[in-house]
């Protein structure tokens, strides 16, 4: 029996044991793979066959001089010429390359206008190229454009739905050049956490390397794992991969506190603990409230009607709020359960946690976004 065939046997034992493990996640979940991630590509083309909604060229001087370079590359000698068309536009078009694309594949490609375009709606690109970091063409982009809004206006009105100055083309883009990546060669690799974490890191190593039965995976940081291919491992680098990506790994997770003060939101992790604390919250409340009255002169008295201002003032000092208890290190729910006994709202609970925290009894990281 090959080593390759034992691994897979093995492999498929793990899985089985691991069924019921419900925080378990799969290492192709939890890692990215080196070389294996997409990469982002821009382009600057023309739209033209636009109804009226196009960039006008006196007000987007560079769809002007586009449209000029454009026609003057095919033979159309416009040089002098004073021409004003809305029927064409400026417009930026983004895609990204799939990692290990080969050429002649199809890719999605993103239009969006950059000049006063009303509306690409009926537009169609013209042949773009599409560079990546480097400067290098990756693929050509064209086609009829898509968008998903609309817009409509008359002397009084006007209708927008959506956006209509930007769209997409499906299977719009044209691979024209591969990216010289071997994985197969390689005999090393980097596994890459999502969400760094030693303890995880290391959760990693060893399952790969009880999987595989030798030290072939090593935590070097938070954040990596290195692979190493064994060579009496009957495969590539891809073959090593396949087999380990489906290994079930349950991440730790950090106390963590997350606070969004913009819109209140309050996000705790499941290992956020508090020590036994008491907790008391009330605030003076300051209600003011007019209600003015006219006073009317006797019919026979030489009097003026007056207004008197009749002001009433409320004060509630919370004295009906009582501590409340917090047992210590207890579960996430039962924390929960316990703040919201106070019957606060969810911004005065933010300002709960901070004083919890600057009293060291909250045993987790507070992040204000």
């Amino acid at each position: 029996m090959s080593l390759r065939s034992a691994i897979l046997m093995t492999l498929t034992a793990l899985c089985l044991s691991v069924l019921q493990a419900n925080a378990a996640s799969r290492i192709k979940d939890i890692v990215d793979f080196e070389g294996i991630r997409d990469n982002q590509l821009i382009g600057y083309g023309l739209v033209v066959g636009l109804n009226g909604t196009g960039d006008s060229l006196n007000g987007s001087p560079f769809t002007k001089q586009s449209l000029q370079a454009m026609l003057e590359r095919m033979g159309v000698n416009i040089s002098g010429t004073n021409f004003n068309t809305k029927n064409t536009a400026a417009v930026m078009v983004t895609s990204n390359l799939p990692a290990f694309s080969v050429q002649g594949t199809r890719i999605d490609v993103t239009i969006s206008a950059m000049g006063d375009a009303e509306s690409l709606q009926g537009g169609t690109l013209l042949v773009t190229p599409l560079i990546g970091a480097d400067g290098e063409a990756y693929a050509i982009a064209q086609g009829p454009i898509a968008i998903g809004g609309f817009s409509a206006q008359g002397d009084a009105a006007a209708v927008t739905q959506g956006v209509p100055t930007s769209g997409r083309i499906a299977n719009g883009g044209l691979v024209e050049r591969e990216l010289p990546f071997k994985l197969a060669s390689m005999t090393t690799l980097r596994l890459s956490l999502r969400n760094p974490d030693l303890t995880t890191a290391r959760r990693i190593a060893q399952s790969v390397n009880d999987l595989i039965g030798q030290p072939v995976a090593e935590p070097i940081n938070p954040t990596a794992v290195r692979l190493t291919l064994p060579s009496d491992f009957n495969g590539n680098m891809v073959d090593l991969i396949t087999d380990i990506e489906l290994l079930n790994i349950e991440p730790d997770l950090p106390a963590k506190i997350v606070i969004d003060e913009t819109t209140g939101i309050i996000v705790m992790g499941q290992e956020v603990r508090v020590s036994t604390v008491a907790i008391a919250q009330g605030n003076l409340t300051v209600t003011v409230s007019e209600t003015p009255q006219a006073s009317q002169p006797n019919p026979l008295a030489n009097g003026q009607t007056a207004i008197l201002p009749r002001t009433n003032v409320g004060v509630d000092t919370g004295e009906d709020k009582q501590l409340a208890y917090l047992q210590g290190s207890v579960p996430l729910r039962d924390l929960v359960t316990g703040l919201n006994a106070l019957g606060i709202g969810p911004r005065d609970m933010i300002s709960i946690l901070q004083a919890i925290k600057a009293s060291g009894a909250l045993q987790a990281e507070i992040e204000v976004m």
